[in-house]
Parts: C-alpha cells; structure tokens; sequence
C-alpha cells in the first residue's frame, strides 16, 4: 500500500523539501483576503473560472507563487471542518506523481489545521493491488505547513494507518484470505503494540462451545477462527469490547446468493477489520482505555458438511438457534462473539458488521445504522459527529421480539415470512446475546451498541473527497472518538 507519513512545520510554503505543493482556499468569491500573501494568484484563478467550491481541483502555472508542480483545491462556501478535510484528501488523491506534498490552508481556513493533516493523510492512500501496471503513485510524504501540535499530527497518522488497514485486508482476494491468513493478519498488524493476541482454531472452538461460528463454518474446506486482541493499559479507566463479523467470503451457503449478489462478498469481514483497526489505533495512541476485540472469522460456503435451513445450532452460551436462512450468518458468528465479550464484563460492547441489505434500503451507502440501549447510542452518536462521520439511530421495536420465535429452538435467525425491518429484526436478534453486568439474574445489560455498516462500509459510485471507489473504513474514526471521550469522561 501507499500511505503518506505526516509531518508538519510552520516554515514558509511551500518549502524545499517537496516536489509538489497544493494550497485549500476557501470561496474565493466571497472571501476577497483568502488569497492574501500570494502574487497574482487570484488573477490565475479567475482566468480560468476556479472560485474554490468545495473538493474542485486545479494545477496551475503560478510561478510567483511556487517554483515546483503548483495546485489549488476548494473548501467551498462558509468551509468546516468536513469542507477541508475533504479537500485535502481530495488534493492527495488526485495529485500524484510526486514523492513529498506540501500542503498549506489559505488565510482564514487556519483553525481547520488537525481536519487538513487527516484528510491528507486519508486520501493519500493507496491500494497498490494486483495490477502489472500500477501508474502514478501518491505521496508518500505530505508536509502541512500549519500549526499543528504533535498530539494532532500522530493522531491524523494513526487514524490513516487504521483506515488503511482495513482497506488493504478488505481489498484482499479470498482465495489468498482464509480464516486462518487474516488471524494471522491480524496478530502480525499488531505484532509491535502491547497487545497481546489469542487465535482459536477449530479445535478449540468446537471445546468451548462456539456453535455459531463453526455452523457458518463447517461448509468450508478452510476451518474458521477466533481472535482475542487485548489492549491493557495499566491506567485504563474504562473497558471497551469490539466484536467484528469476519466472512471472509460469503457465498450465502446453501441459501446459495444470485451471481451478481455474489460479487464483492470478500468484502463482508470489513466488521473485524475495523475492530482490529480500532483497536491498533488506539493502542498506538496509548489512549488509557482497555480494548479487546473479537474478531468471528470464517467462510460460508456450500458444501455436503454445510448448515442446512432448518437445522438448529446451539451458540456458546446455550441458545438454540433454528437456521432458517444461511445468508443471516453475520448474525451467528457475532452472537458467539457478543457472549465470549459480555463473559469479561466490559463497560460497554462495540459490534461492527456489514450485516443487512435492509440498512442499505433504508439509510443508503453513507450513513451507518446504530441500535442498541438508547444511552449507549446517544453517547456513540455524539463521537460520530464529532468524529464527522454519518450515523443514524435505528431502532429495536419491541413488538418485533416476538417474530424471532422458533416452534422447536429458542429463536430462528431470519424472518422469512416478513422481511420488513430485516435491520431491526437483526438487532434484536443480536441483543439476546448481550450479557449481564454482572453474573446476578436480575442484572441490566452491558451497555451495548450495533453498528452495521453494510452501507457505509463501500462506496461503489464516483470519489469524492478522501474517499475513492471501494472500502471506506468507516466507523474506525467514530469508534477511537468514542474511546477517547470515554477516557476523558471518566
């Protein structure tokens, strides 16, 4: 992958480090002085037509300006911390050629310093993929030239690595990432933190009792797998559990997917890739907040060995699951997950999918859905705001519990009769296997949040800002927000 490494000085723009440079400017149209301090510039501008709006791009010839590849990006009317974010990610994407950029905000636009250096840092990365012929590569270095303190500047750095991460295992073609290549995968992303990694094989699995998994599994001729990552900071004053769905693919198993369904399903494991880049990126940060992250890996394939739609898989705390759709899978391997977390006891449990269609019809490709207990959800709400990601509130109707009864199990896995509210059937589905604070029968749940980012989790149509076609990684940055207003709130 490309990535560019961040640094950031207050020396005059655009220096002699870089072999390119790209200023953010405003509406110009409407901010006169924005282009105060460079000669002639506006002039450029206006001759040919560029007034700044938001993520426009233009090179130009501006030699008083700049001795080396010379280019302007918009942060539009009224700019915000989106706008410019936006726009230099924008910038770096489409800049390329060059080994080091600098980047400088025009006057005005200085307050919005940390969203430019994690724009930059977004959309310079690069999946370098499998082609011969790769073209022109992005920066691998970007000089902001802006006051930033350090504490900003690794903070843009570690939310591009984790967004790169996980667009680099979801890029990753499944015949070369079976359970066991991305467990390993994740143990090595982590190999150089204090964290410390536990991979259950299909053994272990089957010993202690993990059904859901090994249900979707046992189709595969690749066994599936469990990873426990634990972040355990000896000052941490909160404990946060992450539980991401990893379908390495999804061919729906014998509730087999149409062909065209069936493309990209190396994509439905972007839940544990977010869960385990969560979890690094604050570990990275030595943010004092203890995460553990448990990533339910496998395959659902058809097969003579595979779960057939009425069989009945008993999970890791007992419940009896009738299978009734093999494409509601995600929901089976995150239920063992959701039990093995709620048995630590952890402040609050974090699960990531890309769970349902329904999310999709219902909120389109850039908001995620979020459920569970509405403090909770408030609470995780206002880090994705902050964080400036989308997210809406979904809810979790009571008077659907009763759909997910079973006449021989304790519940079925998928409403096949009535496919309205699938995410909310999902949900609820998932709460049942949300412990207890504590082991008392009568006990609240652990404070709990769902976040399907079937949508949100790829972007299928034209780039736009640091966003390109393909995995986006989002949550990442409203999941670290979350454990950072956690630490400080507590």
């Amino acid at each position: 992958m490309t990535l560019p490494v961040l640094s950031h000085t207050i020396d005059q723009f655009p220096g002699s480090a870089a072999d390119a440079a790209v200023l953010v400017v405003p509406d110009i149209s409407e901010s006169a002085s924005a282009l105060d301090g460079y000669p002639g510039l506006a002039d450029i501008l206006a001759g040919i037509g560029f007034t700044g709006s938001a993520s426009t791009f233009a090179r130009v010839h501006a030699p008083e300006v700049s001795s080396i590849p010379f280019a302007v990006v918009g942060a539009g009317s009224s700019p915000t911390a989106v706008s410019v974010r936006n726009a230099a990610g924008a910038a770096l994407r489409v800049f390329t050629g060059f080994e080091t950029v600098s980047l400088a905000l025009a006057p005005g636009l200085e307050s919005f310093a940390d969203a430019a250096a994690e724009g930059a840092v977004l959309g310079g990365h690069r999946f370098d993929g499998y082609r011969s012929e790769n073209g022109k590569k992005r920066a691998s270095a970007v000089i902001l030239h802006a006051q930033l303190d350090d504490a900003s500047a690794a903070h843009a750095q570690a939310i591009g690595d984790a967004v790169a991460l996980i667009k680099d295992l979801v890029q990753v073609p499944a015949e070369w990432q079976s359970p066991a290549q991305l467990a390993q995968s994740a143990a090595d992303s982590v190999a150089d933190l204090d964290v410390t990694v536990e991979i259950l094989d299909e053994i272990a699995l089957a010993e202690q009792g993990f059904g859901g998994i090994l249900g979707v599994g046992q189709g595969s001729d690749r066994p599936p797998r469990l990873v426990r990552l634990d972040y355990s900071p000896a000052d941490a004053t909160r404990h946060i559990a992450l539980v991401g769905k990893g379908i390495t693919f999804d061919t729906g198993g014998l509730s087999l997917k149409p062909a065209a369904s069936m493309v990209g399903m190396k994509f439905d494991m972007a839940g544990a890739a977010t869960s385990l880049a969560a979890l690094r990126a604050i570990a990275t940060l030595g943010l004092p907040v203890r995460v553990t992250a448990w990533l339910c890996i496998a395959d659902n394939m058809p097969s003579g060995r595979a779960t057939r739609p009425g069989d009945v898989l008993r999970m890791l705390d007992g419940t009896t699951v009738e299978v009734l759709n093999t494409d509601a899978e995600g929901r089976l391997v995150l239920a063992d997950g959701l039990v093995a977390a709620s048995r630590e006891h952890p402040d609050v449990i974090i699960d990531v999918a890309t769970l349902t269609g329904a999310i999709i019809l219902a909120l389109g490709h850039r908001h995620t859905g979020v459920m569970g207990d509405d403090e909770t959800v408030a609470e995780f709400l206002a880090a994705a705001h902050s964080a400036d990601e989308l997210a809406w509130h979904m809810p979790l109707p009571e008077y659907m519990e009763d759909s997910l009864d079973s006449p021989i199990a304790d519940l079925i896995n998928a409403n096949m009769s009535d496919r309205a509210g699938g995410a909310s059937f999902a949900g609820l589905f998932l709460r049942r296997f949300v412990g207890r604070v504590s082991d008392a029968d009568d006990a609240p749940r652990i404070p709990w949040v769902h976040l399907d980012i079937a949508g949100s989790g790829e972007h299928g149509s034209a780039p736009y800002g640091f966003t390109e076609k393909g995995p986006t990684g989002a949550m990442v940055r409203s999941i670290v927000a979350f454990a950072h207003a956690s630490h400080t709130e507590a």
